[in-house]
């Protein structure tokens, strides 16, 4: 009996169905690919527009910040040859301590002096001055008065005051414009509308046109800004030179005394504190105050450092410790992120070879993580630099005009002086003003942001 070498005919496969079924697995495969790459296609030109999207709206606040910002960098004024006539400064010499004189007396002597100084006529030089650069301004002498800022005759006082052998002497003197004179000159203000609506009456306008026509005025680069305090009386002399020096004071408070805690907090926490409750409890609590609002941390500061502390209102000092405190949790998950990084294989090298749990730290994984620790810090501080709320509840929205020379004088800030500046009435003038300040705390803030960059590359280590 033999046995049947034959396949069954319900077992053999018929050739063409067999290529139809791979040509329909291929249409398959190819349609899911084609599926595949045009979702992955999609969502790169999503992505990529998102970026555009992104720089376009970039692009625009900044283009429109220096738009506005830049050309009050310049200011309308004068340069004027001011001759201290001794028929208007009718003065005596100043007064020096005499012989068997009291303190009393020469101070009594000095006050007189003060007193005749304060009664000269300044205004009559700086009028005659623009008189000098253009003798046709001698028929519209009633109106160069409204042409320069008030505080620009208290300037000559001062100077006299300082050095009275300027009597009788000539000097040329930068007087700057008013502020009405400076924004009509510029064209921040509609000219076709009616006289009433106009800050200045049409004959002042007409002088400041022709004086601009003739170069008696002239733009000239605006150094108040960077050297003056605020100012109400004359809004023309306004500067950042003291909101520039609190934000400074403050920041070095919040990089000697956030910095250094949060450190060694996060040291602590990461390296050699017990893995307990406890630390979970304190870990919870450092993520939760980093997501606390900073007008909280404004209530804090004024109850504790204010209300309790008694320490001075509107100081440095307090908005420092107000912002050290809103920046400590910033630097202490920053830097516990910085440690974590640090492979294990370092510190378990270290302690193999017989270095202790300090050593290991302190030479190993500390070097290691100070890129990551700067660069969080530094942001820190850049974030805290740019906070206006917490400021406003300890009182730096007042209004200061003196420049701090210690932390514990009162201040403002570069936030706080954008926010004011923002609410003046006199806003043709200031709208320029407030653009100018944000572009220095801009440019402070992208220089604290590029140090970082450059600290992170210079120490940064590879493995």
């Amino acid at each position: 009996m033999s046995t049947s070498n034959t396949t069954p005919v319900d077992q053999r496969v018929d050739p063409s169905v067999a290529a139809e079924l791979r040509e329909k697995r291929k249409k398959t495969i190819q349609s899911s690919l084609g599926r595949r790459h045009r979702k992955e296609k999609t969502f790169r030109l999503f992505g990529f527009s998102a970026v555009l999207a992104g720089l376009f709206f970039v692009v625009l606040l900044f283009g429109s910040i220096l738009s506005k910002g830049l050309p009050a960098f310049w200011q309308s004024s004068m340069s004027l040859p001011i001759h201290f006539d001794p028929a208007i400064v009718e003065i005596g010499p100043k007064p020096k301590p005499a012989a068997g004189e009291s303190p009393a007396q020469f101070e009594e002597r000095m006050i007189a002096w003060q007193m005749d100084v304060g009664m000269v006529d300044w205004d009559a030089l700086i009028i005659n001055g623009m008189i000098a650069r253009d003798s046709k301004l001698e028929s519209q002498r009633d109106e160069l008065g409204y042409l320069y800022t008030s505080s620009e005759a208290y300037r000559l006082r001062d100077m006299v005051m300082n050095d009275p052998s300027l009597v009788g002497q000539s000097t040329e003197v930068k007087i700057l414009a008013d502020a009405n004179v400076d924004v009509w000159l510029a064209g921040n203000i509609d000219r076709s509308l009616p006289a009433e609506q106009q800050q200045l009456s049409p004959e002042v306008r007409q002088v400041a046109d022709e004086m601009k026509a003739s170069g008696v005025i002239e733009n000239s680069f605006n150094t108040n800004i960077f050297t003056s305090p605020d100012s109400r009386s004359s809004p023309a002399t306004s500067g950042l030179a003291g909101a520039f020096l609190g934000s400074l004071f403050m920041m070095m408070i919040v990089i000697f005394i956030s910095i250094p805690i949060g450190v060694a907090s996060a040291i602590y926490l990461e390296e050699f504190a017990p893995k307990n409750w406890i630390t979970d409890i304190v870990e919870v609590n450092i993520n939760n105050l980093a997501a606390v609002p900073s007008i909280v941390f404004g209530l804090l500061g004024a109850a504790i450092f204010i209300g309790w502390m008694h320490l001075p209102l509107s100081a440095p000092l307090v908005g420092g410790l107000v912002l050290s405190l809103m920046t400590l949790p910033t630097v202490i998950i920053t830097t516990r992120a910085s440690l974590k990084a640090v492979p294990p294989s370092i510190r378990q090298a270290a302690l193999g070879l017989g270095a202790s749990r300090l050593q290991t730290v302190f030479h190993h994984v500390l070097p290691l993580a100070l890129p990551g620790i700067l660069t969080g810090a530094i942001i820190g501080v850049a974030q805290a630099l740019g906070e206006t709320a917490p400021l406003l509840l300890i009182g730096m929205s007042a209004f200061v005009a003196s420049v701090p020379a210690t932390p514990f004088d009162q201040s403002t800030a570069l936030p706080v002086q954008i926010f004011l500046w923002q609410g003046n009435e006199l806003r043709n003038f200031f709208e320029g003003r407030t653009a100018a300040a944000i572009i220095v705390l801009l440019a402070m803030m992208i220089s604290l942001n590029s140090l970082a960059i450059w600290l992170r590359k210079k120490f940064e280590v590879r493995w």
